[in-house]
């Protein structure tokens, strides 16, 4: 089972390779555009208001808008500026798929705010370049608008359609807007700007797997298929993370959106039975309509308003057996039924450790859907993880599980604890199984990329603070250290009770889960959360600059004076380790930033070696210093 990191990312790494240079995210393939003129308010462009039933109908009116032509006109001009400036905060989706014929099309109602600093008086709104506007109105009032075909590697075909909407009236700063959009097109399995950049086919089709199908309907959103209106700056991949960046960002500024969908899927063969809508598990009721020679069959389901958190838009849909057990439900395509029990088996071996840090009952199963391919690209939300089902061993399942299932039991509001809560028990599972130098190898292997990622000081970049954070390496590379850092700081058994006792409703403040560590530990932690998570100070950089030995008074016994120097920007408390012929003896030191402490040791028997940092506390050069010490008749 592969879990949290996609492996695009891997992906990209090695189509570089292959190609030094992407194509340019700013360059428009086929500039173009239609002008749409404002037709008659008619209750045919309204939006239905939000039901539980699904209906789908599309007026003629819609039908018969002119199809878009890739025309240039000065009226597509749109600036990155104003693209960065919208943000999402409701979707009303009404969607209708055609399974067969790889269809969708949509009547969605979105409302977005204008976060920028002077007033919209145009609003880019983008889908994948396989799909079409049709019609965009506010208040049933048409509105004129141009489209235009732009390079973005946020969907699969490489391209997105962009069009550039003409308001009524100016959109002021922090003012929001409701429309009417209305759209369709196909969405086939596309490898395009994986393969234009050179990637081998076979790894392409493992990460790009995005398609509506009979047998299989998935869309994982902005960054692998654009299927709904968004506004972004397009970004090629090969041009570092500034495409990763730009995912990041819009999943930070639309996770209080609030998020509707009722989905109607027409279907020839077997009906689907189980859906996702937004990382949420939907079970499909029976089929509506029943295929036919002439007619195709038809399922409907749909998620209430809901908050779409730290995520994209997504959509699953396909006929699965499902099978529960220990907190997990797996939904597996038949010819996978034999991996079934794999899966279930490692749930419960890891359960308990999952249990003693994060309580008894999970907030929701966690859902596994079986994908098509064994070696596609997994992808998570909430407590699903799409994977392909794998002939593995229990104990080689288990660790993927073990964050999954954290998912199912711990959410947060907050991403960098949503997300470093999940690696955090994923790494303790390693310590449990393997020992603690391999938990702390785990983590080194992700320090190298935090380093590079942060600011080497405050002034020289603005970094990502923790508590809203849009990177992966920082919500969570840099999260799964901190947590680590609290359970030295705090113990094992104040931190575990303190996530067993959060409560995501009640964290409407930043400092919420900081008390609750308080509370459990008794220890005063502001200056760990102010240098850690609400500010980002970098990472420390410690070294040992004198190490002064001496003889004692007893006799034996001998006295070390360790002079240590941070000259990071962050302070950091880490253990700091005399050895002796007799002995070791640790104690912690914080070290706090720009300084020098100097902390003495009485130790028992010659000593050997000064070890500072075990890895716990990530550095900008490396995690553990270590230095002998030569000592004859008390002198070094």
């Amino acid at each position: 089972m592969k879990v949290v990191t996609p492996l695009l990312a891997a992906v990209v790494c090695s189509a570089v390779v292959f190609a030094q240079q992407a194509p340019s995210s700013q360059t428009q393939a086929k500039p173009a555009a239609t002008q749409e003129q404002a037709q008659p308010t008619s209750q045919d462009d309204q939006l239905p208001p939000p039901r539980g039933k699904v209906l789908f109908s599309r007026s003629s009116k819609d039908a018969q808008q002119p199809e878009a032509k890739e025309a240039e006109s000065a009226n597509a001009k749109v600036s990155d500026t104003e693209r960065s400036a919208v943000t999402f905060t409701a979707y009303d989706l009404d969607v209708h798929l055609q399974l067969k014929e790889q269809g969708i099309a949509v009547r969605a109602r979105v409302t977005v705010r204008n976060d920028g600093s002077q007033a919209l008086t145009q609003l880019p709104l983008q889908l994948s370049s396989s799909l079409k506007f049709e019609s965009i109105s506010i208040e049933g009032q048409k509105l004129a608008f141009s489209q235009q075909i732009i390079n973005s590697d946020a969907d699969h075909t490489g391209q997105l359609r962009e069009v550039v909407v003409v308001l009524p009236k100016p959109l002021a700063p922090q003012s929001e807007q409701s429309l009417n959009v209305v759209y369709s097109g196909a969405i086939p399995a596309s490898t395009k700007r994986l393969e234009d950049i050179g990637t081998p086919a076979d790894l392409a089709q493992q990460s790009d797997w995005d398609e509506i199908s009979e047998d299989f309907t998935g869309l994982r959103g902005f960054g692998d298929v654009v299927w709904y209106p968004v506004s972004s700056v397009p970004q090629a991949l090969g041009e570092g993370a500034k495409l990763f960046t730009e995912i990041g960002r819009q999943k930070l500024r639309s996770q209080n959106a609030q998020v509707s969908m009722r989905v109607t899927a027409e279907y020839i063969g077997t009906a689907p039975n189980s859906a996702v809508i937004d990382g949420h598990f939907i079970a499909v009721q029976a089929p509506a309509v029943t295929p036919t020679a002439s007619f195709p069959g038809v399922v409907t389901f749909s998620l209430p308003a809901t908050r779409l958190g730290f995520g994209t838009l997504d959509l699953f849909l396909a006929t699965r057996i499902t099978h529960e057990a220990n907190g997990i439900r797996v939904l597996a395509a038949d010819y996978d039924e034999p991996n079934v029990q794999g899966y279930l088996t490692a749930a419960t071996m890891v359960q308990p450790l999952i249990e003693q840090w994060l309580g008894s009952k999970p907030k929701e199963p966690l859902t596994i859907f079986d994908l098509p391919d064994k070696h596609a690209a997994a992808f998570e939300q909430g407590a699903v993880t799409a994977t392909g089902l794998q002939a593995l061993e229990p104990q080689d399942l288990a660790n993927a599980l073990s964050h999954g299932m954290a998912h199912a039991y711990f959410e947060s509001p907050r991403q960098w604890l949503n997300e470093g809560v999940a690696n955090f028990l994923g790494t303790l599972w390693i310590e449990q199984t393997k020992g603690r130098d391999a938990a702390l190898e785990h983590l080194e292997a992700s320090r190298g990329a935090l380093a590079v990622g942060e600011p080497s000081s405050p002034g020289e970049g603005s970094g990502q603070p923790l508590i809203e954070a849009a990177d992966a390496v920082y919500y969570r590379n840099k999260s799964t250290y901190v947590l680590w850092m609290l359970r030295d700081l705090a113990g094992d058994k104040a931190l575990a009770a303190a996530l067993r006792a959060y409560d995501p409703k009640q964290d409407t403040a930043p400092e919420y889960f900081e008390h609750l560590v308080e509370q459990a530990s008794g220890k005063d932690l502001k200056w760990f959360f102010d240098d850690w998570v609400y500010h980002d100070k970098g990472l420390p950089d410690l070294s040992i600059a004198a190490i002064y030995p001496a003889t004692s008074s007893q006799s034996g016994q001998y006295i070390v004076a360790i002079d240590l120097a941070n000259d990071g920007y962050a302070a950091a408390e880490v253990p700091v380790t005399v050895r002796s012929q007799a002995s070791t003896q640790t104690v912690r030191v914080q070290i706090p930033a720009r300084s020098k402490v100097t902390h003495r040791m009485l130790v028992q028997g010659l000593p050997t070696e000064v070890i500072v940092n075990d890895g716990v506390v990530p550095e900008l050069q490396a995690s553990v210093h270590r230095h002998d010490i030569n000592m004859t008749d008390g002198k070094q």
